[in-house]
This record gives C-alpha cells, sequence and structure tokens, in this order.
C-alpha cells in the first residue's frame, strides 16, 4: 500500500483564517494531537514574523513527538540580501526545526509586479535559498507558490523554478494553488506535465476559493503526488485550505492509500478539538467529521438505516470516530421515534397507539415553531409524557416580571415574582437579575431549591433566541433553545410563544424537570 505524507499547516496558514486564533500555548497542544494522530509534517509558524510563533518554536523543541516533524516556515531570501545574512533565513535557522518550508515565486507577474525583479535573479533567490538551508542540514520543503497560475502564463519558466530548487537540494517540490482558482483536470494535467522534468517527490498544497480544495488535492495524488498540505477543518486565509479530515479519509477509505492507518478513527476528536482550541463552533455539514455527517431525519431514510445503514451512509461513522445520528423532526415518521427513543434508553412499542401519537404531536408542536433537533431533553420528556412515565413536579400559579429604568439608569434592572405549588404546598419568591429572563431563572430556582436541593447542582450554559416569522414583527412568534448543565452531562430543552418570556419559561420548566427526573 502506498504511503502518503501528511503535512498540516493549521498552525500557520490556518490561522490567517479569519476569527481563526491560537495562542502559543494551543499551538503545542495542537501539535501534540496531530502527533498523536499520525500526521507527517506540522508547520508551526513563520519565525520572525510574529513573537508567538517564536515562543512555540522555543516550547515545542523540550517536547518528545513520537512520529511528526516540526516545520519552520518561511520566504526565500530578498532580492537585495545574501542568503547568509538574510534576517528571514536566518530565523528560519534559529528555529532548531529538522525541517524548513520556504516559498518562492513562479508567476512572472509576481516576479515582475511584485519582486520587481528579473527571471534570472528570481531563480537564484530560490536556488541560493534552498542550497543554504541544504548546508545547514535541513530537510527542505520547497513550496511553489501561485504554481497553477504561473504554469497558464509561461509554462518553460515555471518548470525552470522547480528545476532551480530541485537542483539545489529541495527533498520535496510541492506545487500551491495559491489563489484556489484550479480546475481539477487542470491540476492533473500539469502534475502529469511535472514529472516529465523533476525527479524529486511532488506535493499539492491548495485553496478551497471554488470549493474545490479537497478535489484539487486528491486529483494531485491520483497523478502521482505524494505529499499532501492542509488544515484541520479547512480553516485559512479567504476561503480556507483544502480539508486535511476530508483529504485523510479519503485517501485511505476510498483511494487504498496508506495514510494514518488505525488512527483514523480519531479523526473526529482531533477535528472537534482543534475548534474548541480555537473557540469556534464545530461546524455541523463537515464531511464525515460534522454532527450532521451521519444525521437522518427522512422517515423513509430512518426506517431504511434501521434495517441496513450503509443504504444511506457511505461508510460506517465509527471508522472515523462519527456516530449516528436520528433526528426528530416535522418529517419524522415512528421509525425516527423508536430509532431516537431507543437511543435515550427509552422504551416504546411500535404497535403501541403512544408511538403514533408521539409522531402526531412533534409534528403538529414542529408546524407551530417549536424544533427537537436540537432539543433531546425537551424530545425525551414529549415522549415520556405519551407512555406515562412523567408526572407534574410542580405547578406554576402565577408570575410577574418587571422591568424599570429611571431616567439616570445606564440599563433598566429586572424582578421576577413567582409563585409555585409543589404538592400541597406553595412558594412564593422573588428575585433581581440581568433581564427578565435571568430574573425569572433565579426566582424559579429559588422557589424550589426548598423541596429540590439538587437544583443547585445545575447551571444554564446557552441562551439562544430566535425569531420565527419576522414580518409580523415585534409581535412575532419566537423559539428559545437552552442548554443547561450539571457538571457530568448537558441537555438541549426548547420553547416558543409569541412572547420571549413566556417561551423562555416553557424551556426552563423542560430544563428542571429533566434534571429532576435524571437525578432521582
Amino acid at each position: 500500500m502506498k504511503k502518503i505524507l501528511t503535512y498540516d499547516t493549521t498552525l500557520r496558514d490556518g490561522t490567517q483564517g479569519e476569527e481563526v486564533s491560537f495562542s502559543a500555548e494551543d499551538k503545542v497542544k495542537i501539535a501534540k494531537r496531530l502527533d498523536a494522530f499520525g500526521i507527517d509534517y506540522i508547520e508551526g509558524g513563520w519565525p520572525g514574523s510574529n513573537p508567538k510563533d517564536m515562543e512555540f518554536f522555543e516550547k515545542i523543541r523540550s517536547v518528545k513527538l513520537n512520529h511528526a516533524k516540526i516545520a519552520a516556515f518561511g520566504s526565500t531570501r530578498r532580492a537585495k540580501n545574501k542568503v547568509e545574512d538574510d534576517a528571514n533565513i536566518k530565523a528560519l535557522l534559529e528555529a532548531q526545526t529538522p525541517v524548513v518550508t520556504i516559498f518562492g515565486k513562479t508567476w512572472l507577474l509576481h516576479v515582475k509586479e511584485a519582486l520587481q525583479i528579473t527571471e534570472v535573479e528570481n531563480l537564484e533567490l530560490i536556488s541560493d535559498s534552498v542550497a543554504h538551508l541544504k548546508k545547514n542540514g535541513k530537510e527542505v520543503v520547497y513550496d511553489a507558490e501561485h504554481f497553477f497560475d504561473g504554469f497558464k502564463t509561461d509554462k518553460a519558466y515555471a518548470i525552470k523554478t522547480l528545476q532551480a530548487a530541485e537542483q539545489s537540494g529541495a527533498d520535496v517540490i510541492v506545487l500551491c494553488d495559491t489563489n484556489g482558482g484550479t480546475m481539477p483536470w487542470e491540476v492533473s494535467s500539469f502534475v502529469d506535465e511535472v514529472k516529465k522534468h523533476i525527479n524529486v517527490p511532488i506535493g499539492i498544497h491548495t485553496h478551497n476559493d471554488s470549493e474545490l480544495g479537497v478535489s484539487n488535492t486528491l486529483a494531485a495524488v491520483q497523478q502521482g503526488a505524494v505529499h499532501v498540505q492542509g488544515t484541520i477543518n479547512g480553516f485559512g486565509e479567504r476561503c480556507g485550505n483544502a480539508n486535511l479530515c476530508s483529504i485523510i479519509p479519503n485517501l485511505q477509505l476510498k483511494m487504498g492509500f496508506d495514510v494514518v492507518g488505525k488512527e483514523l478513527k480519531k479523526l473526529t476528536d482531533l477535528s472537534r478539538y482543534v475548534s474548541e482550541l480555537a473557540n469556534l463552533k464545530h461546524r455541523k455539514n463537515l464531511a464525515y467529521v460534522g454532527e450532521s455527517a451521519f444525521a437522518h431525519k427522512g422517515g423513509v431514510h430512518v426506517s431504511a438505516v434501521m434495517k441496513t445503514p450503509k443504504t444511506y451512509e457511505h461508510i460506517e461513522p465509527e471508522v472515523v470516530g462519527n456516530a449516528r445520528r436520528v433526528l426528530v423532526s416535522d418529517l419524522s415518521g415512528k421509525s425516527n421515534v423508536l430509532y431516537k427513543a431507543e437511543e435515550l434508553g427509552l422504551k416504546i412499542d411500535d404497535k403501541s397507539p403512544a408511538a403514533q401519537k408521539i409522531v402526531e404531536e412533534i409534528k403538529e408542536m414542529e408546524h407551530y415553531g417549536y424544533y427537537f433537533e436540537d432539543a433531546e431533553g425537551s424530545f425525551e420528556l414529549l415522549v415520556k409524557k405519551h407512555t406515562g412515565e412523567i408526572k407534574k413536579l410542580f405547578e406554576l400559579e402565577r408570575f410577574k416580571i418587571s422591568i424599570h429604568k429611571d431616567a439616570d439608569d445606564k440599563e433598566a434592572r429586572s424582578e421576577a415574582l413567582i409563585k409555585i405549588r409543589v404538592g400541597d404546598e406553595t412558594e412564593i419568591t422573588a428575585a433581581e437579575g440581568n433581564g427578565p429572563v435571568n430574573a425569572m431563572d433565579k426566582a424559579l430556582r429559588k422557589a424550589l431549591e426548598r423541596f429540590y436541593p439538587q437544583l443547585k447542582d445545575i447551571q444554564l450554559t446557552d441562551y439562544k433566541v430566535r425569531v420565527l416569522d419576522s414580518q409580523n414583527a415585534t409581535a412575532a412568534k419566537v423559539r428559545v433553545l437552552i442548554e443547561t448543565k450539571n457538571g457530568t452531562s448537558s441537555w438541549n430543552t426548547v420553547g416558543v410563544s409569541s412572547d420571549v418570556v413566556d417561551a423562555s419559561w416553557k424551556a426552563l420548566v423542560d430544563s428542571i424537570t429533566y434534571h429532576l427526573l435524571k437525578a432521582k
């Protein structure tokens, strides 16, 4: 089985994407995970460009990696500098990494307009820089920047730049689709042509501006490239880099190459870990690793998947560390409800009237505005209501919300007064809060804690409001989704109303009821 080498540039190219930022410590943590996953090369940053990257290279030197090699990234020497005196080249050597990756110009537009040097001078920059790094004992990866655009403009000169790197000792030459505008058939043709002129291993580095980053990478490998570059989750400048979370399973599962072996089952965890450290919501629709990658919603689909998963799944989700999910919605049939109930450990007889009643109520509620795909707590309560496994733990007699704002107040003040009944007893409490929903939440918990002290263990961790019919302006119906945690687990509940406080009340009641039933 042919080996394909993986080169991750999440820590450098990935951080050029909008909203993506890692501390030096974050980068070390990610490097460890990439190493454990089986990535061959980890590009840590551009030494000398910023203090954070220098700190990373200092920190990573004391970390024992089991597999991956760390690479420092930079450019060829500047035109007016001797290679041994060039600040960029010096910084690359001072990073003390076993691998150095440098990029050089391929496209004459950049040579003449950006660098404003001659074609011969550009070839000298490439040759001098690669040779000097090799002389200093480095494994050298040469990134031919804008290769495909340069090849289209002047094929002969583009090949000369690659030969300059090869003759100076480059260990691998990477063809870069820097602007992300190349088509897969062009990649195939150009790589095939390059193989006729150079003998060192060929790599591929693509961007996703035409939504073809992954496709172009696979096309290059199909034509003989053995080194692939990309980022976790496709992070990167503009539309992002080629996504290694799609490239790796495609190479290994679909094309039969040796990439990361049995470590592939860690892919989903790695993807979500990187999103978490970037403080970004993990994209649900990511292929292979997204939460929706193996999610089934249509009743026909679910019915088939319950019998034979491959009817609607191209691989088993466990192979990449993901899991199958069945969603409940107004598109649900009985199969969805039964599968989801079984997943949650709830027993429903598929021939019982309860199963059909649950389906009917879900459809009616979703028509009204409810959404159960992300509210499994509310779904479980709905099921238990129909199967007779739930009883009312408390009842609302009334609540009153007041909001005060004097002329001198910077912010309004909210107060909530709640009267509830638990069995034969009633409790009246009041609380102030940061807004009416927070005040209501505090007052409700305060009223219930005398009866249910275990409520002290939970906290509301997320609160989302969505307007469902904006054409009705301030009279619009809203959906409130609440996430709650108790230290060991989390659950989501939902409420819908034309009044945001009422919708929040419904979601809060479900949240508290769910916890109390589980805590019994």
